[in-house]
């Protein structure tokens, strides 16, 4: 699961995020003691918990989060937003897993540059990722822009962590209970349902709250893959 919600300046509503995330925590597990869940983890954005306004409010709050999410054992994995925020991100992953190692992840990008260093750090630390390919708009200085030099980047970087001590992504050879694909909600939920029929690990990431609107708008007009893939499955349902 993950709360809508980015950029938050005010540092009371940083704080009604987390208290947020904190019930989140404690729902889903009463849910998986109740039996209607079985694994349960959730996706943070640290810019909803007062990064931009200061990183030790933010480490504070992720801390706080953590200490519940440990008692509870569920997973916090931290999203990766623009690249304005990645190199602060990365950073308070670090912060947090020296009090909290293998209870929280990052999320690393195939599309930027930095993403080779980065992920030679994750698998020095055996930290887990969610490897994806990026849904945001980057300058070319610091993105690769193509496509295929993209897909190219997302293969080698998997096999690296694979390979490298980092725990999940996955390709042949490796056993289906070593690692998961994860897929957003409503995106090939066909393909979803095939995998898990198959036998693989699949988490289905699903987004929820009041602010969707620019959410949904940054998905669909920073790719325009986004808007054609929407519209070519409206019409097909």
């Amino acid at each position: 699961l993950d709360l809508l919600g980015e950029h938050e300046d005010d540092p009371d509503r940083a704080e009604a995020a987390t208290e947020t995330y904190v019930q989140l925590v404690r729902r889903l597990a009463r849910e998986r003691e109740a039996g209607t869940l079985q694994h349960v983890n959730i996706s943070i954005k640290l810019s909803m918990m007062g990064q931009q306004i200061d990183e030790d409010l933010c480490l504070e709050h992720l801390l706080r989060l953590l200490a519940v999410a440990e008692d509870e054992d569920v997973y916090v994995r931290l999203d990766m937003e623009g690249s304005d925020t990645t190199a602060s991100t990365l950073r308070l992953f670090e912060r947090a897993w020296e009090q909290y190692p293998g209870r929280v992840g990052p999320v690393l990008q195939a599309m930027l540059k930095r993403t080779a260093h980065d992920v030679e750090r994750v698998c020095e630390m055996g930290a887990s990722v969610r490897l994806c390919k990026g849904a945001y708009k980057e300058p070319r200085a610091i993105a690769y822009q193509n496509m295929d030099q993209i897909r190219e980047r997302f293969t080698a970087y998997m096999k690296r962590l694979l390979g490298g001590g980092a725990t999940y992504p996955g390709i042949d050879g490796i056993p289906p209970s070593a690692f998961e694909f994860q897929m957003l909600y409503g995106m090939r939920p066909q393909t979803q349902q095939a995998l898990a029929d198959d036998g693989y690990n699949t988490l289905v990431y699903v987004p929820y709250g009041t602010e969707w609107l620019p959410y949904f708008t940054r998905r669909l007009t920073e790719r325009k893959e986004n808007v054609w893939f929407v519209l070519k499955n409206f019409f097909r349902r």
